[in-house]
């Protein structure tokens, strides 16, 4: 939960200090119980969406930005080096999904779910990474979905999405090494968000059918993976992705 800031001399022992972490898309859903859980455990939380947050508390500070601007995402970590100087953690939740066949996407949606999905994940732990080099330490978490193993129909573009997320993170664990950084991505099953509401039950039934373990997601069970990929224990845990669910 903490680093120990042992800068001091003459003697003196060592100051635990809390680490700071940034989680993307935390006004809702996954994002937002992640910061609710890290500020329960004492970590100093930033959290970005497009709106405001009305999440309260001392430890948590939130920034409106769009994770697919350059130009925002880079203020976005200026700022959070401004305010403490430095990054340990990452979580790269911000995403969008929509259920359609292929052939009646409109590239508008589909341009909007790689931009959010893919060139967020990789503009924020782009810029994440240049201030985590710095302390030769840090964690980068990526959401993925089940969906990419499913092949869920009706998903391409979502799954495509998530799928170079998945192959960005492998191969971005390995760039990042050498400077004690790891690199990992969780793929959550269906949990009760804004983002599955408008799908049918019989297609979530559907998808369920095809886990080893047959029930919605909860956050629970992200935060529980995401606690092992950012453990101080897990410097060896690097490139992986780890589906839930059984997929």
């Amino acid at each position: 939960m903490t680093r120990c800031d042992d800068s001091k001399q003459g003697g003196l022992p060592c100051v635990p200090v809390p680490r700071v972490m940034l989680i993307t898309g935390a006004r809702k859903g996954i994002g937002r119980s992640l910061a609710e859980h890290y500020l329960q455990q004492g970590y100093l939380v930033a959290g970005c969406s497009r709106e405001a947050s009305d999440l309260a508390h001392e430890r948590y500070w939130h920034m409106q930005a769009d994770v697919a601007d350059e130009a925002q995402v880079t203020e976005l970590i200026k700022a959070i080096k401004r305010r403490w100087g430095r990054l340990d953690i990452l979580i790269n939740n911000a995403g969008t999904a929509a259920m359609n066949h292929t052939v009646l996407t409109p590239w508008k949606s589909a341009d909007q779910i790689m931009a959010t999905n893919f060139a967020g994940t990789f503009l924020c732990s782009r810029e994440a990474a240049k201030l985590m080099m710095k302390s030769r330490w840090g964690r980068i978490v990526n959401l993925s979905t089940i969906a990419v193993p499913l092949r869920i129909e009706g998903e391409a573009v979502y799954a495509a999405s998530k799928s170079a997320v998945e192959t960005f993170t492998r191969v971005l664990a390995k760039e990042l090494a050498p400077f004690g950084i790891t690199c990992n991505a969780v793929g959550p099953t269906p949990i009760e968000t804004d983002l599955i509401r408008g799908v049918p039950k019989a297609k979530i039934d559907k998808l369920l059918d095809q886990l080893a373990l047959r029930r919605l997601g909860t956050f629970a069970d992200v935060a529980n993976v995401v606690d092992f990929f950012i453990s101080e224990r897990s410097d060896y845990i690097t490139g992986q992705v780890l589906y839930l669910g059984g997929a």
